[in-house]
């Protein structure tokens, strides 16, 4: 969606801010990369390691808190 071309080359206080911080410091990309790998980026698992945890799964009752009468 185009906006009227007085809004062309507006940039918000908050862009300008990120984009100014990240030329001060070049560095700040490769550390969020670093960060993100640690967190979200894991190994991937063999077929008979996955076979293994679903088999070794317990089954949970829906809502857990509520005990069977």
């Amino acid at each position: 969606m185009k906006l009227s071309k007085q809004f062309d080359r507006y940039e918000s206080d908050h862009t300008l801010f990120i984009k100014q911080l990240k030329a001060a410091n070049p560095q700040i990309e490769a550390g969020q990369a670093e960060g993100r790998a640690l967190l979200w980026e894991k190994a991937p698992t063999a077929l008979t390691e996955q076979a293994r945890t679903a088999e070794s799964r317990v089954k949970q009752q829906a809502y857990v808190y509520q005990n069977k009468l």
